[in-house]
């Protein structure tokens, strides 16, 4: 079992698991080591009697179709000893979130390239009959070459429990990438830890107004997929993966300088990573009946001679030797130990050598030296010399080297306390009190007494001079208050499907709990249609849908569809009581959903207790059409 498994385990009769990287939902995601091949691999495990094994084996059999180097791909796949595993390559650097995370908001031309290359190789899934279904920062590696790679293609989306062919989710979820690299906040569909985009009025607030420098042409690209508005010219419009990469193209031109940068950058991460030895895994193979040998690699050590300044006198210094007779350091047995020293990483061959102690100790720097002490407390002034008086800042009255402690006269043991100068000339004023700075005080007094006025007017229902309120002002005022106050999400008390033109008037009613569940991973679903549903075929119903009940009479500000498949037409009805057909209701929205989610704002004023959602054309799917809505969420 999963959860059975420890570091240093071995199963499939070859992986051996070294670190234990996420676990959720009864799964575990670890990094191996296959003795076989002698290589590091990303392992993906649950039970074998779990719903999703079926899936997750089929969804990594689709995943090879797609022959893209920029995907880590899937190298073996089976159910063995209790478990279904998944194995995939392994791949060194660093993620998007990390880089959101460690550098903060990328330039928009950084942003452009990453987000093209993960959509040439959606684009090119997409052409196979391959989804991701969960396109996150957190999928998306850029390595030490600088090269962007798709990570768990197919296969995430299987653990997650996610249906497959989720073609729109990946298009929004690609533009939700490039808003995540120019502003740092998520925007798309599926589950991110980065932070979710600030909304306004239930539409994602434009990169724009979220961080200054943003191209217009990429505030119009994320603003028409993200919030729907449709910016680009007809014929235009950004439907497909291969879309999303055309329109970056102009925003990223050469993208040579851009690798080259990664590549610099992917050096200087890894120029950071802890001083110890490199993580190699080390594995105890054994040929026949002999003990284990190590496997482990040893770095090569290089001496870098004393700084320039620090060298010791010749007679003091070591014989140096000749390099070819320089002995290589002893290999360490013991797996903990470490390699003293700061890595350097060769350009020719890839490896990492270690720079070693200084052989010969610096000449350390020359003492500090203790600064002349100053007396405590000021002397006594000598016998019979007037204490002379001075005007505090005046320059003409104090020599340069002055130190008011110090006396011609020398010092004794008694101390005296320095005397406070009288710059009054015996007028008794306090030094300071100017007559501006009196005046300036009156004047905030003064201030703070009208805003007093002010405040007890308005708390007695009056206007701030006292005067009688008009009942148009206080209408204004709470109609202001109203608009500017931020949307609240309505829990609903209960659901139900609602087919009333058909007998029996059921419509999958044991799922229908789903669309309230705040899960976007389950959904309910109409029967399959051979025929579309609306008025154009009258042997056909006109519509199916569920009705949402909230509790209690509401005024309902907008709501929020996540609907699975495209298109789909759908209007809303909001009445006080439990409708039993809609032939006689008005809606207060019809809209044509292009994508899976989608917000309606309802207009001021609009209320009632049951919310009904009237699908009245399916999108197609194998066989006929079909709805299917993941979930509701109201807001007043």
């Amino acid at each position: 079992m999963p959860s059975s498994l420890r570091a240093g385990d071995v199963f499939a009769g070859r992986y051996h698991v070294v670190d234990l990287l996420a676990e959720s939902r009864g799964g575990r995601f670890w990094r191996a080591h296959d003795s076989v091949l002698g290589r590091d691999v990303a392992v993906h495990l649950i039970d074998s009697d779990d719903a999703r094994a079926p899936e997750l084996l089929n969804a990594a059999r689709r995943s090879v179709a797609v022959s893209d180097r920029r995907v880590l791909r899937v190298l073996d796949a089976d159910q063995r000893d209790g478990l279904c595993y998944v194995v995939n390559e392994w791949g060194s650097g660093a993620t998007m979130d990390m880089l959101l995370q460690s550098d903060g908001p990328m330039s928009p031309r950084r942003a452009a390239w990453l987000a093209s290359e993960v959509a040439d190789v959606v684009a090119h899934a997409h052409e196979a009959g391959v989804t991701h279904g969960q396109l996150t920062p957190e999928h998306v590696l850029i390595d030490h070459n600088g090269t962007v790679r798709i990570i768990g293609l197919a296969v995430d989306a299987a653990l997650a429990g996610l249906p497959e062919g989720r073609v729109s989710t990946d298009v929004v979820d690609l533009v939700g990438l490039l808003y995540a690299g120019m502003t740092g906040r998520w925007a798309g569909i599926s589950r991110s830890e980065v932070p979710e985009a600030p909304v306004e009025e239930g539409r994602v607030l434009p990169p724009r107004r979220v961080r200054a420098g943003v191209p217009r042409a990429l505030d119009d690209l994320c603003d028409e997929v993200l919030n729907g508005r449709h910016h680009a010219p007809q014929g235009e419009e950004i439907r497909t993966a291969s879309d999303v990469a055309a329109s970056l193209l102009d925003h990223v031109g050469d993208p040579g300088d851009l690798v080259a940068r990664e590549t610099l950058e992917a050096a200087r991460r890894r120029a950071l990573l802890p001083l110890a030895r490199p993580t190699s895994l080390t594995i105890a193979a054994t040929q026949g009946d002999g003990p284990p040998r190590s496997t482990a690699v040893v770095p090569r050590v290089i001496d870098i001679p004393p700084a320039a300044g620090h060298d010791q006198p010749e007679a003091d210094a070591p014989e140096a030797d000749p390099p070819e007779e320089r002995t290589a350091p002893t290999p360490v047995a013991d797996a903990d130990a470490t390699q003293a020293g700061m890595p350097v990483f060769l350009d020719d061959t890839d490896d990492v050598a270690w720079i070693a102690a200084r052989s010969v100790t610096p000449t350390p720097p020359p003492p500090l030296t203790e600064p002349e002490p100053k007396p405590l407390f000021a002397p006594p002034p000598p016998e019979g010399e007037p204490v002379r008086r001075v005007r505090p800042g005046t320059a003409a009255e104090v020599p340069p080297d002055y130190w008011p402690w110090e006396s011609s006269a020398g010092s004794g043991s008694s101390a005296a306390i320095p005397f406070v100068p009288d710059d009054t000339g015996g007028q008794g004023r306090v030094p300071g009190r100017t007559p501006l700075r009196i005046a300036a005080g009156i004047a905030a007094v003064m201030l703070l007494l009208v805003a007093l006025v002010m405040a007890y007017n308005l708390g007695r229902g009056r206007n701030p001079l006292g005067g009688v309120l008009d009942i148009t002002d206080r209408s204004s005022d709470a109609s202001s208050q109203s608009n500017n106050e931020k949307p609240r999400r309505i829990d609903p008390t209960s659901v139900s499907d609602f087919d009333p033109q058909a007998d029996p008037s059921e419509e999958n009613s044991e799922t229908v709990g789903n669309v309230i569940d705040r899960d976007p991973a389950t959904t309910w679903q109409t029967e399959t249609y051979r025929d579309q549903l609306g008025p154009a075929l009258p042997a056909l119903k006109s519509g199916v849908g569920v009705v949402v009940d909230l509790g209690d009479a509401f005024e309902v500000r907008d709501v929020r569809l996540d609907l699975v498949g495209s298109p789909t037409k759908f209007s809303l009805f909001l009445t006080d009581t439990a409708p039993v057909d809609v032939d006689d209701l008005d809606p207060v929205a019809t809209q044509t959903a292009d994508s899976e989610r989608t917000r309606v704002r309802l207009d001021t004023g609009t209320s009632g207790r049951f919310l009904t959602v009237w699908l009245t054309e399916l999108p197609p799917v194998p066989g006929g059409f079909r709805g299917e809505i993941a979930e509701i969420v109201v807001r007043r």
